[in-house]
């Protein structure tokens, strides 16, 4: 059965949102007709404008409650926001309502957001959290030997019946954007060379790299005529800062410099991506740069970047790896990756992607 009118209910986060992005694709090539919708936090929709593959972008804010400091302030506020975006969300709903709503981000929230388009057929997956597959009425089944999230996703094209090929996996940036992201470098000391993209930055505590690590990193890449550009949030600058006073050779940072479709752009156009387990990562990935990822509390076989032109580096013998905690200690699982190993990955992807 085709379906005209497709809402993707996704809001967040950076990575989880490029990972479904060749789903769309995927809907978009086998029903060129349809128009498909996208419920996104707004601060990612942006991305998703680049992208023709999207007709319609509804942006939302609900703060996020996941941090675990968040207390119950955050909680009230969130409890607010969410009201306030599900009365907007239906009214608009209710004026372009969808025949089709997928929720991939498998919460409750999700549903309630979901809930809001009158009618339609609701498909979610069938292991979702927080009573999501009450708001269902097709489950998505999830095999066990389907391990990442981004096979994870393609699920509903199987229960759809619409086929996958490797068109569907590419990152869609906008003219104006490339040529953003090239009148940024030309101003700086990475004008006319490779540029490694670095993204030393994540959510999780547990996640970060030591700074000295990535100013010897940055130094020794550098010295091979290379230039590193740090990218991130604004939010990052403080810390990239720190980086950069350890290093001996002039860097550049790109994090709040440029808008979120620019900031992909410009990791689209680089030689080589080096970063933690975080958006960025995953936006590199899907425009076809390898990258050179550093692991250690979460499983790169879910979350790790997809395809096969990509190095994992982690402290393998290491018996608390994959714990998925946001805070620790000892921080050893990303203590125990040493510069060296880190370098020697990125020069040898470099090698391969120039032959």
């Amino acid at each position: 059965m085709k379906h005209r009118r497709i809402l993707i209910v996704k809001p967040s986060s950076l990575g989880d949102i490029v990972h479904t992005l060749p789903l769309a694709h995927a809907l978009k090539r086998c029903w060129p007709d349809c128009r498909i919708g996208w419920i996104v936090q707004q601060v990612f929709a942006p991305l998703l404008a680049a992208d023709a593959s999207i007709d319609r972008i509804y942006p939302i804010h609900i703060p996020s409650t996941s941090e675990p400091q968040a207390g119950r302030s955050a909680w009230l506020t969130a409890f607010s926001a969410t009201l306030k975006t599900l009365r907007g969300l239906r009214r608009q709903l209710q004026a372009e309502p969808y025949d089709l709503i997928l929720d991939l981000h498998a919460s409750l929230r999700s549903g309630l957001l979901g809930r809001c388009n009158p009618g339609g057929l609701r498909l979610g997956f069938a292991d979702a959290k927080e009573l999501n597959t009450l708001f269902q009425q097709q489950l998505v089944a999830v095999p066990a030997d389907v391990r990442h999230a981004q096979d994870k996703n393609l699920l509903f094209c199987q229960q759809l019946g619409l086929s996958v090929t490797a068109a569907d996996f590419h990152l869609r940036c906008g003219a104006a954007d490339r040529e953003a992201a090239q009148a940024f470098l030309r101003e700086t000391d990475a004008a006319g060379k490779r540029v490694v993209h670095a993204n030393p930055a994540a959510r999780w505590q547990t996640k970060f790299w030591p700074q000295e690590r990535w100013a010897e990193l940055a130094d020794r890449l550098q010295g091979q005529g290379l230039a590193v550009v740090f990218g991130g949030s604004g939010q990052d600058a403080a810390y990239l800062d720190g980086i950069v006073r350890l290093m001996r050779s002039p860097t550049v940072i790109a994090a709040g410099r440029l808008s979120l479709p620019q900031a992909a752009a410009l990791i689209a156009q680089s030689a080589l991506h080096i970063g933690l387990d975080s958006g960025p990562m995953h936006i590199a990935a899907l425009a076809g740069v390898p990258v050179a990822a550093l692991f250690g509390p979460t499983h790169p076989e879910r979350v790790g970047p997809y395809g096969v032109q990509h190095r994992i580096i982690r402290a393998e013998s290491l018996s608390c790896l994959e714990c998925r905690k946001r805070s620790c200690s000892h921080l050893s699982c990303m203590r125990g990756i040493s510069v060296p190993m880190v370098y020697e990955a990125a020069l040898s992807l470099l090698e391969l992607s120039e032959s």
